[in-house]
């Protein structure tokens, strides 16, 4: 069988996380042709699945969020690296998608993405002549980061040369972090150097990430120095786009760059934009903390009752049981992140059975060990469970597992395959 692309490329069907059944070629995003279901089997393990439901969820959560606050969204794409779930980010009102490197936003360019902010500096001749030749389409809009004169005069120079305009946002940062001018005097050195390079850069905004930051008061006064010189710029008639462009916010602290941007919010005169990324899938771990800190100090949120729910699981099969406590699984940091905690167990099902039965660490089931492609799982004395018994996992940093699949399944309430997701990492 045949699986192709978006844009009709073959896609080999015998990648980990697809079945192996004899068909005609057809579309990913008409999976529902394979009429595979992963209760029944059909689908190799281990596979990495999101479900469809939560996904939808997720998707309107956040969407109705940043409404709230009058501000723009442009999800971080380097998380799932998934043009599919790019495009239904943008169809459900996002602004754009956020990237970190030209091949990524060469990906998300030929997937349908219009609008791209490239939250990282273009650095490199090769990197901006694969911008530069986005750029001939009349109808893409990208902007990327500076933070140094040398950077601009590399970026003023090369694309003045391919005569193109290039829009930018001034990056800010913090001593110790990682890029961004530090001072006032960084900062008015590059707004001089923008201002060289007329035909061929165009000051379109400002931009911070706070991520690097671990204190809401440093978070805040951060944002604050932010939006004062957003005004200020402004007012000086400094930005060469109307509206000028005022972003930041990872995943951890959206709530508070919400409230402290939609200060600077100016009608048809700037327009805030949001970066999150993981809220798509949310996790059990990192995320899920952010989120509890996020519902103790937002009122939004609050009132918006339940919050992003996490949407990815990996499934993988028991392959042995070598000792009363301990079963060996068949998944490891090939399949899934381990940077941020193991995975942890969440459904037991046994093929056959009506359905899936939750676990927890609480009744006694949790990862203990991670290697290339074993998991050893802790399991209760007389847990009922045999080889060839499947387990999901929930994850905590969806972006270290999504590049590390280049197929993963959406499935219904069911378990119904209703699509399979392409990554381009």
């Amino acid at each position: 069988m045949k699986v192709t692309n978006y844009q009709g490329a073959t896609i080999d069907p015998y990648s980990k996380g697809l079945g192996n059944v004899p068909g005609a070629s057809i579309q990913l995003t008409d999976a529902t042709r394979l009429e595979w279901n992963l209760l029944d089997e059909d689908v190799s393990l281990p596979a990495a699945v999101l479900y469809a439901d939560r996904i939808e969820h997720n998707l309107k959560w956040m969407q109705t969020f940043v409404a709230e606050y009058g501000v723009k969204l442009a999800p971080h794409g380097k998380t799932t690296m998934a043009p599919q779930l790019f495009r239904r980010q943008i169809e459900t009102g996002a602004w754009g998608i956020t990237l970190a490197t030209a091949h990524q936003v060469r990906a998300a360019y030929h997937g349908g993405v219009s609008r791209v902010l490239m939250a990282n500096q273009l650095v490199g001749k090769r990197n901006m002549l694969m911008i530069a030749e986005l750029l001939s389409d009349p109808d893409f809009d990208f902007f990327c980061l500076v933070d140094s004169v040398e950077g601009v005069e590399q970026l003023g120079n090369f694309f003045g040369s391919v005569k193109k305009q290039l829009q930018v946002l001034v990056e800010l940062g913090v001593p110790g972090g990682r890029t961004g001018v530090r001072d006032d005097a960084q900062t008015h050195a590059v707004l001089d150097a923008i201002a060289r390079y007329p035909d061929s850069l165009k000051l379109a905004g400002i931009e911070l990430y706070e991520g690097v930051l671990k204190e809401e008061q440093e978070v805040r006064d951060f944002l604050r120095s932010a939006v004062k010189l957003t005004l200020e710029l402004s007012d000086q008639g400094r930005f060469a786009r109307t509206p000028a462009v005022l972003s930041g916010a990872g995943s951890a602290w959206y709530d508070v760059v919400a409230e402290e941007f939609s200060k600077a919010s100016r009608k048809d005169c700037i327009e805030i934009v949001l970066r999150p990324g993981c809220y798509l899938t949310h996790d059990v771990g990192i995320y899920r903390k952010a989120q509890t800190d996020i519902f103790k100090r937002n009122p939004v949120a609050k009132r918006m009752g339940e919050g992003l729910l996490p949407a990815l699981h990996l499934w993988a099969y028991v392959q042995s049981i070598p000792e009363p406590d301990r079963a060996i699984i068949g998944l490891g940091k090939r399949d899934s992140a381990f940077d941020a905690g193991y995975p942890e167990p969440a459904k037991h099902y046994r093929p056959g059975t009506p359905a899936p039965r939750d676990v927890t660490a609480d009744d006694g089931w949790e990862i203990f060990g991670l290697m290339d492609q074993h998991a050893y799982l802790r399991i209760p004395a007389g847990a009922d469970l045999k080889v060839g018994d499947m387990i999901a996992f929930d994850i905590s940093h969806p972006c270290l597992t999504f590049d590390k699949w280049r197929q993963v399944l959406v499935v219904d309430p069911s378990y119904r395959v209703t699509e399979v997701i392409e990554t381009f990492f």
